[in-house]
């Protein structure tokens, strides 16, 4: 019997680029592989890419560049390229680095046996096609194997809102949603696994319309179906828009207790003339009214959100209305990150801002909010959390994990509770993460 082939995935990006990592080594793993966690010895090399950072596409061939040399020990290593930077460069990657055998678009992976087997037989292998059908279909079913108290679980892809700065339309396509029944069988599936935690992902999850025997399902109803399995001890999703919500949405932040009390709701900026620019379609001042709709509903609930600044066009006076929005709503977690143009998109043909501007900018945007996260954090001492425990930590004795509020936790616990929800008590605040004492009692 042969040794098994080893691939090794590195992943770039969101937490749907982690799901769709997963994925395919699941693919794969049919045509023989099993992960490894250093490319040295890999047979085969994935670079799952993401397409949304300031020269993504750069990096990749960069990282390229490095990785051409291992075949020098090991001609039979194959190297591809998957996600979205392969969905919006296609063949101009095998063309610029030749040492790439397959190049595979983020709806096109569960082809990937198909094209492994490919290039066994010295072709190249390139796959950037919307196909037809439901990749999720397509794939094999995942292994019982047991895993980690949480997982990210895809619940729906691609995007129609077209913001101006976005290449998410173009490499992952309009907005589908995966079937309401396959979602829930997959999540029965992790939570027999040993699941305690799902995520429900989306470019824009919560415009998630599933199909159901009932006809569609919202992203709500999904969740409350959810809640109803009796292991799975806790339900997040991630990312929404705002122009997306609906009543439901909002009142299962009060009534559905599984769904932990934390809300990461993108913006971009405060200033109402950036956001048209944006082509958001929303305004400053209905987001904030959205906020308070939240807060109505689970009063301590914490949000996060992404900024960017810099956006072609913005004056001192719109940054200035961004700062006010961040002041008046804040956050207790958030990104911001200064604009980039992104080929083929509406803003990159503008007029740029300085970059002196934006780097100015961004330090003052990001100092407020790294104000208001220590802030928050250092008013959860003396608090009593949940925290589902994930993993072992330095010291003896000590666990991490997450809070309600996906605040990292260090306790002193018996390892016996890995992968368990338990009671705590905050007692410290430090950078990135808090102390507890386990509630005994």
């Amino acid at each position: 019997m042969s040794d098994p082939k080893k691939l090794f995935i590195k992943t770039y990006g969101c937490q749907m680029n982690v799901y769709d990592s997963e994925r395919m080594a699941e693919a794969l793993g049919g045509s023989g592989y099993v992960q490894t966690e250093t490319a040295d010895d890999a047979d085969m090399i994935l670079l799952n890419t993401c397409h949304i950072r300031e020269k993504a596409a750069e990096k990749i061939y960069s990282e390229l560049g490095r990785l051409k040399g291992l075949k020098t020990s090991n001609p039979d290593l194959k190297i591809g390229v998957a996600g979205c930077v392969a969905q919006a460069e296609g063949q101009e990657i095998m063309r610029r680095q030749p040492a790439v055998d397959l190049v595979v678009g983020p709806q096109s992976y569960h082809r990937l046996p198909e094209m492994e087997a490919k290039t066994r037989e010295g072709a190249k292998a390139l796959d950037t096609d919307f196909p037809e059908e439901d990749k999720f279909e397509h794939l094999a079913k995942r292994p019982k194997a047991s895993r980690g108290p949480t997982a990210f679980l895809t619940v729906q892809e691609g995007c129609d809102k077209f913001c101006a700065f976005c290449v998410v339309p173009y490499t992952r396509g309009a907005e589908v949603s995966r079937p309401a029944e396959r979602v829930l069988t997959e999540a029965r599936d992790l939570v027999e696994r040993g699941v305690r935690e799902i995520t429900l992902l989306g470019q824009n999850v919560n415009a998630y319309h599933g199909a159901g025997a009932d006809g569609d399902w919202t992203l709500s109803k999904l969740i409350r179906e959810l809640a109803k399995i009796e292991e799975l001890k806790r339900i997040r999703f991630t990312t929404s828009h705002p122009n997306d919500m609906d009543d439901d949405l909002i009142a299962a932040h009060g009534d559905c207790e599984k769904l932990m009390p934390y809300l990461h709701l993108p913006v971009q900026s405060g200033s109402d003339k950036v956001l048209k620019a944006m082509n958001r379609k929303h305004t400053a001042e209905e987001y904030i009214r959205l906020i308070e709709r939240f807060r109505e509903a689970r009063p301590d609930i914490l949000l996060s959100g992404d900024f960017i600044v810099g956006f072609p066009g913005e004056t001192d006076q719109d940054f200035e209305d961004t700062l006010a929005l961040v002041e008046e709503v804040r956050y207790g977690q958030c990104y911001s990150f200064k604009y980039s143009t992104r080929p083929g998109t509406p803003a990159a043909e503008r007029e740029q801002v300085d970059e002196d501007v934006k780097g100015e900018r961004l330090q003052r945007l990001q100092a407020l909010l790294t104000r208001q996260q220590v802030e928050i954090q250092n008013s959860m001492v003396g608090r009593e959390v949940g925290v589902l425990f994930e993993k072992q930590g330095r010291l003896d004795g000590q666990l991490i994990g997450k809070s309600d509020y996906l605040h990292a936790v260090h306790v002193q616990a018996p390892t016996a509770l890995l992968g368990t929800v338990a009671r705590v008590r905050i007692s410290a605040s430090s950078t990135n993460s808090l102390a507890g004492d386990l509630i005994t009692d």
